[in-house]
């Protein structure tokens, strides 16, 4: 084994709808936009993450712009081999080995996937030379990356809001006791902005741009303590078809993801409604976590704790708090075999 020790590398990857991150040797060495550039004629991808990201809503007919995952799966099986490949290859670490290192992998998926779909990343990891590939659920490896000692008798609810679904779980001993996944997460709330904003203002903007509103003036309640300045939103008017400016405040945003962030609410509170008493009594003490980047909306954790009337923490660094997780399951393979998936 001992040769064959040394020619193995450990990488942990967050494989998500919007981000994918990959940690080696305890570094988040990947922090990467979960989109492809394609060019159409070749069928050559041209670009990966943050450049292909630039691209998006700008490209000609011969440049297609792919998000190879969907909903928190595959969408696109070959889309996301060749951008799994593509980030793997290019850690700065593994680039300056003579050949690829056969790999071991923990890679984190969201709990309502089917055993098709899981099936698809692990051939996906196998493909890119993974020798020993392991699967982690995303509310697992987000305790863990919270820094919760998922093994204890004791109750932990974790939400998890990433870009295609919210996966809610409630986890006690090593195991998820009583979860809901639901697709309703940051791509949802930035297509609300964009309806918001074509329906509100007659102003047509590109995802990219609403993106851009979520992050720099998203809000879960109207009245915030320290609202962020109104910010100026161009696109195109689509009453008279020309390029224009309008000033949005995070009142309206909130507006916009009100229905959805009801629906998440609803979520929590069914899953709650699921959970057995000796285990609601330790959620009572110790409260909900969020996580993933929609747990970064301005008022969220204020909102759904209001409806539940429990405390709610925000994981520090949320976006990360996934691939933390799944790093430390690959570090302690031994304590937390029983909960990955072989």
């Amino acid at each position: 084994m001992g040769f064959f020790d040394f020619m193995t590398e450990d990488i942990a990857i967050d494989l998500g709808t919007a981000n994918t991150l990959i940690i080696h040797n305890d570094k988040v060495v990947i922090d990467s936009p979960s989109i492809v550039a394609r060019d159409r004629i070749s069928g050559k991808i041209i670009a990966v993450g943050k450049e292909a990201n630039m691209m998006q809503g700008k490209t000609h007919e011969n440049i297609k712009t792919i998000r190879p995952l969907k909903d928190g799966v595959i969408a696109d099986f070959d889309a996301s081999e060749q951008m799994i490949k593509m980030l793997i290859r290019s850690i700065p670490a593994l680039q300056k080995r003579l050949f690829t290192p056969a790999l071991r992998m923990v890679i984190c998926i969201p709990s309502g996937i089917t055993e098709v779909e899981m099936r698809a990343v692990k051939e996906s990891a196998e493909r890119v030379n993974g020798k020993e590939v392991y699967l982690i659920h995303e509310p697992m490896a987000a305790s863990i990356g919270i820094g919760i000692d998922i093994m204890q008798p004791k109750g932990n609810m974790i939400v998890d809001i990433g870009g295609g679904t919210t996966e809610i779980a409630v986890i006690a001993l090593g195991g998820i006791v009583c979860d809901k996944s639901v697709k309703i997460a940051g791509d949802v709330f930035t297509n609300d902005i964009i309806y918001y904003m074509r329906t509100q203002h007659n102003l047509f903007v590109g995802e990219t741009t609403a993106e851009k509103i979520k992050i720099e003036i998203g809000a879960a309640i109207e009245d915030l303590d320290s609202p962020p300045d109104d910010m100026s939103v161009q696109g195109r008017d689509l009453l008279t078809g020309k390029p224009k400016q309008v000033e949005v405040s995070s009142r309206e945003i909130a507006k916009a993801l009100d229905k959805s962030i009801q629906r998440i609410e609803d979520a929590i509170m069914e899953t709650l409604s699921q959970t057995p008493p000796e285990l609601a009594a330790d959620i009572y003490n110790t409260g909900i976590y969020l996580a993933g980047g929609g747990s970064m909306l301005r008022g969220l954790d204020k909102r759904i704790s209001q409806k539940t009337d429990l405390p709610v923490f925000i994981a520090e660094d949320p976006l990360r708090a996934v691939v933390r997780g799944t790093g430390m399951a690959l570090k302690n393979l031994n304590k937390y075999r029983s909960i990955l998936i072989k």
